[in-house]
C-alpha cells in the first residue's frame, strides 16, 4: 500500500513539474527510500566497499541522446556533481544492455556479475536494478535504482520500478522530454566511454 500511495503522490509531482527533467526528480527522488529491504545492509558482508560508503542509496533515469550515441544522466540523486548531465556511451554496462534489449534487468548482488561495470561514482553498488522507459514501443532511456548493500532489491521491487518507468515515459513526453533533449548542446557536456 505504501508503493502505491508514493506512486500517487509521484505521479502528481511529476504532472505539476515545470519540465522534463523536474518531472523525473520527482521519481528519482523518491525511489532509494520507496523500493528495497532496508535490512538488507545489516546483514554480514552487506557492502563491497570498506569502510561502508556514508552515500548508501541512488537513483537516476538515464535517457537517450538525440544522436542515439549516449544515455544522458539525468535527474540523478546521490551522484557526484561532475556526473550531472555526463553522457555515458549507449554500450557501457548494463544500461547498454537495457538499451539493446529494452529489458529490465535485477542484479540482486552485482558481485555475482562478472559484465558489472561502475559508473556511479558515489559508491560501488551492491544491488541495482534497470527498467528500460518506453513509449509507444520507442526507447528513451532507462531508470536506474542501486543501493550499497547487497541483496536489497527482489522481484516484487523490480515490479514496482517497472511501473515507475512506466510513469517517467509518461512525464518524459508530456513535459517535452524529447525536444528538451535535442535542444542540448552535447559538445559541452562531459563524457564516459569506460566504467571501473
Amino acid at each position: 500500500m505504501e508503493q502505491m500511495a508514493g506512486f500517487a503522490r509521484i505521479a502528481a509531482e511529476g504532472a505539476a513539474a515545470h519540465g522534463p527533467e523536474e518531472a523525473l526528480y520527482a521519481i528519482t527522488r523518491a525511489l532509494p527510500a520507496l523500493l528495497g529491504d532496508p535490512s538488507a545492509a545489516l546483514r554480514p558482508n552487506a557492502f563491497r566497499e570498506s569502510p561502508p560508503p556514508t552515500i548508501g542509496a541512488a537513483a537516476v533515469a538515464f535517457m537517450v541522446t538525440a544522436d542515439r550515441q549516449h544515455h544522458m544522466i539525468t535527474a540523478p540523486v546521490n551522484f557526484a556533481p561532475e556526473q550531472y548531465h555526463e553522457l555515458v556511451d549507449i554500450r557501457l554496462g548494463h544500461p547498454g544492455e537495457v538499451a539493446k534489449t529494452r529489458q529490465p534487468m535485477l542484479l540482486r548482488d552485482t558481485a555475482l556479475h562478472s559484465s558489472f561495470v561502475k559508473i556511479l561514482q558515489s559508491f560501488r553498488a551492491g544491488s541495482s536494478m534497470f527498467a528500460p522507459i518506453l513509449w509507444q514501443d520507442e526507447y528513451l532511456g532507462v531508470l536506474i535504482c542501486a543501493n550499497a548493500a547487497r541483496n536489497t532489491f527482489g522481484e516484487a521491487d523490480l515490479i514496482a520500478h517497472r511501473g515507475f518507468a512506466a510513469l517517467a515515459a509518461s512525464l518524459w513526453v508530456a513535459q517535452g522530454g524529447p525536444a528538451w533533449m535535442a535542444a542540448q548542446d552535447l559538445s559541452k557536456l562531459p563524457r564516459r566511454s569506460v566504467g571501473t
